[in-house]
């Protein structure tokens, strides 16, 4: 894997066009990205060896999945010796309802986004797992009011 890498527009318009639609064909990705097929494989295969394009994923819709609530939490520990927070962290990476994770400089310590079917099952995840964990000291939840698209995709 290398930093090293130089990318151009093209470069810049194959990565553009596969966060968009990562199912592509190397034809049709060819095509919106002005090359013909086999430099474009070349250039996509490159990106791949230097560890830019590091893989590719399915994106799930949570309401189709019965996952149609999500709440940002905030988390702020209260331990900070190694040991309880490696198990805090282990605990919550193991958390189905949560589907980002980040430790983060300053406070909060940890930032989660959770999604779940409902507010109900919200309050169960935060009473029974979350809430109940040693190394919690508070917790601040952040219900989203609307998603906005950015047209920039990221993940």
């Amino acid at each position: 894997m290398s930093n090293n890498v130089r990318l151009d527009s093209i470069d810049r318009e194959i990565l553009f066009q596969l966060r968009r639609d990562g199912r592509l064909t190397n034809v049709e990705l060819a095509g919106r990205v002005g090359l013909t097929p086999p430099p474009c494989l070349r250039r996509v295969k490159r990106l791949e060896e230097a560890g830019i394009i590091s893989g590719y994923r399915a994106v799930v819709d949570p309401v189709a999945l019965g996952r149609g609530l999500e709440v940002l939490v905030d988390v702020e520990t209260q331990a900070q010796d190694r040991a309880t927070v490696q198990e805090f962290e282990d605990t919550v990476a193991g958390y189905e309802e949560v589907v980002e994770f980040r430790r983060m400089y300053g406070r909060p310590d940890y930032f989660l986004r959770v999604a779940v079917e409902d507010h109900a099952a919200y309050e169960m995840f935060l009473i029974e797992k979350l809430g109940g964990l040693p190394a919690v000291h508070r917790l601040q939840s952040h219900l989203t009011m609307k998603d906005i698209d950015t047209g920039n995709p990221t993940r």
